[in-house]
C-alpha cells in the first residue's frame, strides 16, 4: 500500500514508521525535519528500544504523487493547508485518514474530497518528538478507526488490519462522533489544565486535588454536550481517563509542548468546537467556556 504521511510530528511520524517497518510503501512529507531525516532517517525510541529507521522523505507532495492512503496528522491549526498539501496525493480511490485532535476535521476534509473518502482515527498514545528526527514512544498504543460518515465498511476493517500488522492495537468503532467526543474527555482537561494550571506535567496535575476536581467537572460538561448531540458517554469512561493519566506519570501533553515551544495550540478544535456544539443545543458548559477563553488569551500570540 502506498501511504503518505502529512504532518510528520510525533503521532504522524510514529505511525508512519511502524507502517513502513511492516512492509508498506510509506512516504513522509516533511518541513523542518527534512534535511536530518533525509540524511539519517528517524531515530526511534520505542518503549526502551532504540533504532535508526530509513524512510522516504519528501519536501513537496508533488514528489510523492497519488497514494492509496493519505494519513493526515497535521495540527488542526494548519488545516488551511489542506488545499495546498493534499490534492497532489489524492486520486480516484484514495482514502484519507485523519488522526487529528478535536472536532471539525472530518467535515473540512469531506468538503474538499468527498465525505465518502474520509475516515477518522483517534490515537491514545504517549508519544513525543523530542528533537528533530527523534520520536519517543513511552508505552502501549491504541488506535480507534471509524468511517467519517456511517457505519464501518469492509475497507474500514481492512485498514484496521493494516495497522494491526504494524503492531498497533486497533479497534473499529461504529460511530466516529462518539469516538471523537470520548477522546475529548482526556484532551480537554489534561491538555488544557497542563497549560492553564501552571505549565505542568500530568503527574503534577494529578497531584493537585483542585485540578483533579476541575478535570472531573470538565468531563461532565463534555458528557452533557455529547448527550445533546445524541451520544452517550458512560461514567466509567470518565473514570478511566484518570486511571490512564495516573499511569503515564510525568507525561507532557502535546498541547503543553506546543505552548512551551511557542507554537500554535489547537484551541478551536479541542476546546472551542465542543463548546459551540454544546451551547447551541442549550447545554450550559461554564467551566469549559472559562478554560477556552483562558487558553485563547494565553495562546493568543501562538494562534
Amino acid at each position: 500500500m502506498k501511504i503518505a504521511i502529512v504532518g510528520a510530528g510525533a503521532v504522524g511520524a510514529y505511525h508512519g514508521i511502524k507502517l513502513a517497518q511492516s512492509g508498506n510503501d510509506v512516504h513522509f512529507l516533511l518541513r523542518s525535519d527534512y534535511e536530518i531525516v533525509k540524511e539519517r532517517g528517524f531515530e526511534l525510541h520505542d518503549c526502551g528500544e532504540v533504532s535508526r529507521v530509513r524512510v522516504h522523505a519528501h519536501k513537496t507532495p508533488q514528489e510523492i504523487g497519488r497514494c492509496d492512503l493519505v494519513v493526515v496528522a497535521l495540527k488542526t491549526t494548519a488545516n488551511s493547508q489542506f488545499t495546498v498539501l493534499l490534492p497532489p496525493l489524492v486520486g480516484a480511490g484514495t482514502q484519507i485518514l485523519t488522526l487529528q485532535n478535536g472536532l471539525g476535521n472530518v467535515e473540512a476534509l469531506g468538503a474538499l474530497f468527498g465525505s465518502e473518502n474520509v475516515l477518522g482515527g483517534l490515537c491514545y498514545v504517549t508519544i513525543n518528538r523530542t528533537a528533530p528526527g527523534v520520536i519517543c514512544n513511552l508505552g502501549k498504543t491504541l488506535l480507534w478507526i471509524a468511517e467519517g460518515e456511517g457505519a464501518p465498511r469492509e475497507r474500514t476493517r481492512v485498514l484496521a488490519e493494516i495497522f494491526r500488522a504494524a503492531g498497533f492495537r486497533t479497534e473499529v468503532q461504529s460511530s466516529l462522533a462518539e469516538t471523537l467526543w470520548k477522546k475529548l474527555c482526556w484532551n480537554v482537561p489534561f491538555n488544557g489544565l497542563a497549560i492553564a494550571g501552571g505549565n505542568i506535567d500530568c503527574a503534577q496535575l494529578m497531584a493537585s486535588p483542585e485540578l483533579v476536581k476541575l478535570s472531573q467537572i470538565l468531563m461532565e460538561e463534555l458528557q452533557a454536550g455529547a448527550r445533546a448531540c445524541g451520544i452517550e458517554i458512560p461514567d466509567s469512561h470518565l473514570a478511566k481517563q484518570f486511571d490512564v493519566t495516573r499511569r503515564i506519570g510525568a507525561y507532557l501533553p502535546s498541547s503543553l509542548l506546543d505552548f512551551r515551544a511557542g507554537k500554535p495550540v489547537e484551541v478551536e478544535a479541542i476546546w472551542g468546537e465542543p463548546l459551540r456544539r454544546g451551547t447551541v443545543r442549550g447545554v450550559a458548559m461554564p467551566h469549559l467556556e472559562t478554560l477556552y477563553l483562558l487558553l485563547k488569551k494565553l495562546c493568543a500570540c501562538r494562534v
